[in-house]
């Protein structure tokens, strides 16, 4: 085996060559995530796969390896399993390659058919039968997971990256604030939840689409996924083209999900939860600067937050929740340059 300049232990050498039956590879490293798993490209003479190396102290792979044979098996375009090794993290997946959404889009592809498509395998994953037999099914995007994620944002990016203390009494102000919003959050219907549907998730085959990071599914809201992938914290998109998606996903999704909403309130709806999404994105971003040392995701945060102030803006409901971060955040929070 030969490498290209990577680090892998003894044992993904040996998991390798078990699964493969080969000698003869060439391993380099792929890509990270925002978590604790590497990707290495690994190649024979004839064929590509993509090792994830997850250690199990850092990071639970069943999930990953649950969720991904129930949406194979019901035809999302997800990784197929080629060899899986759960005790030391090892994970050999079918290489969907490099060219991310966001990469396609930099290159040049024409955006409409490929959020068209992503639009139709969104509404496939959302579609999919309940089954408890599936680790996504019996995790709810409830109430107390959603106001958790909003947390993020007052710990770690509030207190932790822009160091302004939360007084108690704005605590609880805050917390008055979120849970107005969950409340108009949690009358949505519930579906399966991706939970990361976005550019960096979606890879362009060429001819098709394939889905990564889908192994923190849940059930929760039936927009959430929307509003990750139209009010995505890495690419922007001006209302005529999110109009345009959001309405093709609404035309199927009264037939395939029961989700008939008038129009001003499948408004609500999504802005509702892309506030909810993106402020949680913020406060990841800060997490991952402070806690991780990945500080390029602080790059991302005035696009994020410009949604935010965006969609408050048309929500005179949520005035506290603009107020506190009128407050909190820098004076120009959510105007790019």
């Amino acid at each position: 085996m030969t490498t290209g300049n990577v680090s892998l232990n003894e044992s993904g050498w040996n998991f390798l060559k078990n699964s493969l039956g080969e000698e003869h590879l060439n391993v380099s490293l792929a890509a990270g995530d925002a978590s604790f798993r590497r990707y290495f490209r690994v190649r024979s003479q004839s064929q590509s796969w993509i090792l994830m190396d997850a250690p199990p102290a850092r990071e639970n792979s069943q999930p990953f390896v649950d969720i991904a044979r129930f949406l194979r098996n019901h035809g999302v375009p997800v990784p197929n399993l080629q060899a899986i090794r759960l005790e030391e993290g090892f994970l050999l997946l079918e290489d969907f390659g490099d060219t991310t959404y966001l990469k396609a889009l930099d290159a040049g592809e024409a955006a409409l058919p490929l959020y068209e498509k992503a639009v139709d395998i969104l509404l496939d994953i959302q579609a999919t039968p309940v089954d408890d037999t599936c680790i996504a099914h019996r995790r709810p995007f409830d109430r107390a997971m959603l106001r958790q994620e909003m947390a993020l944002l007052t710990d770690w990016y509030i207190e932790g990256i822009l160091q302004r203390p939360i007084s108690p009494e704005d605590r609880t102000r805050f917390d008055t604030a979120f849970h107005s919003l969950l409340d108009g959050i949690l009358e949505q219907p519930v579906v399966f939840v991706h939970r990361d549907y976005h550019s960096r998730n979606l890879m362009w085959l060429g001819d098709g689409v394939g889905v990564l990071d889908f192994q923190d599914a849940v059930m929760g809201p039936v927009t959430y996924d929307l509003a990750s992938l139209l009010r995505d914290c890495y690419v922007a998109w001006d209302a005529d083209f999110r109009q345009t998606i959001a309405q093709r996903w609404l035309t199927a999704a009264g037939e395939r999900l029961g989700y008939r909403p008038n129009a001003q309130q499948f408004s609500k709806d999504l802005e509702w939860m892309s506030i909810q999404r993106n402020l949680k994105a913020v406060g990841i971003f800060g997490r991952l600067s402070l806690r991780d040392g990945k500080h390029g995701y602080l790059n991302d945060i005035p696009r994020t937050l410009t949604y935010v102030r965006d969609n408050l803006q048309r929500h005179p409901q949520l005035e506290l929740l603009q107020q506190l971060l009128d407050t909190y955040l820098p004076a120009d929070w959510g105007k790019m340059a």
